[in-house]
């Protein structure tokens, strides 16, 4: 098969889409090497560098203009005789010629309809024209939780038949051997704690780090957090400062994904208190790291963390800190998680998602 993915995420986008869509090509390509994988965009750019290197792997530059990948990027990939076309976020072409070809669509999440107040009445509006036009063009809907999958079905009106469940995976640097060397690096380089607990994610309202913080005051936990800021950096700051928790909460910058790899490994425990998701990498990516997690009891995240995490109501601060108490003060516990939600995790390894993902593209 010759398999044309929308290259954008791939080639733009540091995290999230971007981590889907190189991780879903790299397992491809590792796995099912039979096949031809083409990478379509405007440009390359570093990322996914090592990604393109692989046998079967390439990069088509597409039609120029501003909206070429609406447009042009369809009748690009049907040109190149591609039997499957794959949207990795949200989106398909709205324009092909007669040539055949089958079209797939990944949808991560419908939080814009969930929770409207997080968006502009625009990107609303933008989001829901492009998702729903995506769904009535695919010949099938990959959905990446049961949780989006459900959301699908009642948000966008789609026939359950019409879509399949296929989970993520993460990035390999959380599954590989770590010299002791480099985790005294990292913990001199960004002046880590000797015990703390970890948050990573985007610093935004949905996210809720402002919880994990409360629920931090007047104990004396170490917490260190990794992620983008935005305006609601603010919010949690001037807590931070009104409750003199600046010497708790440690904010680390410039972390690469193998420095971030090894500071899960060095957490004692990852606390991921999000009001929703439409998966929640970083649960998994705490789950392969043997670090024991602690996050809601919402969404989809009891389908990333298993029966062996910790789940609060994140709307609950006193729950929150209860539940942070309990592992921090109890190490064998901690332990007796991490190890059962390191065999949970396995079903997410880069093998099931590949293998899933084939039976799709065979299927269609």
């Amino acid at each position: 098969m010759k398999i044309a993915f929308d290259g954008k995420r791939f080639f733009n986008n540091s995290s999230g889409l971007g981590n889907y869509s190189r991780d879903l090509v790299r397992i491809l390509a590792t796995f099912y090497p039979d096949n031809q994988y083409v990478l379509l965009n405007k440009d390359q750019s570093e990322r996914g560098r090592e990604i393109l290197s692989l046998p079967h792997v390439s990069f088509k530059e597409t039609s120029k203009g501003s909206l070429s990948r609406q447009f042009k990027m369809g009748k690009d990939a049907q040109n190149l005789d591609a039997d499957i076309f794959h949207g990795l976020s949200g989106e398909l072409p709205l324009r092909w010629n007669k040539k055949p070809i089958k079209k797939i669509v990944t949808i991560h999440d419908l939080i814009f309809l969930r929770f409207p107040n997080y968006y502009s009445f625009f990107d609303r509006k933008i989001h829901f024209w492009k998702f729903k036009r995506a769904t009535e063009q695919a010949d099938l809907i990959i959905a990446i939780s049961e949780q989006t999958r459900k959301d699908i079905i009642q948000f966008l009106k789609v026939p359950e038949s019409k879509i399949e469940v296929v989970y993520q995976g993460c990035h390999q640097a959380f599954k590989e051997y770590i010299f002791p060397d480099f985790f005294e690096q990292t913990k001199m380089r960004f002046n880590l704690p000797e015990k703390f607990i970890l948050n990573v994610g985007t610093i935004e309202e949905r996210k809720n780090l402002l919880g994990i913080v409360k629920a931090l005051k007047d104990t004396d936990i170490p917490l260190v957090v990794v992620g983008r800021k935005t305006k609601y950096f603010n919010r949690v700051r001037r807590f931070i400062d009104k409750n003199n928790l600046k010497n708790q909460v440690l904010f680390l910058e410039n972390v690469s994904m193998h420095e971030l790899a090894a500071i899960y490994r060095l957490a004692d425990i990852f606390v991921y208190p999000s009001f929703f998701e439409g998966f929640g990498i970083p649960v998994i990516e705490a789950l392969f790291s043997g670090t024991p997690v602690i996050t809601s009891n919402v969404s989809c995240l009891p389908e990333a963390g298993g029966k062996d995490s910790v789940y609060i109501n994140p709307e609950n601060v006193d729950d929150i800190r209860a539940k942070i108490l309990f592992l921090w003060n109890n190490e064998s516990e901690r332990k007796r998680r991490a190890r059962m939600g390191l065999e949970y995790v396995q079903k997410f390894t880069d093998e099931n998602i590949a293998k899933e993902m084939m039976k799709i593209y065979q299927k269609v």
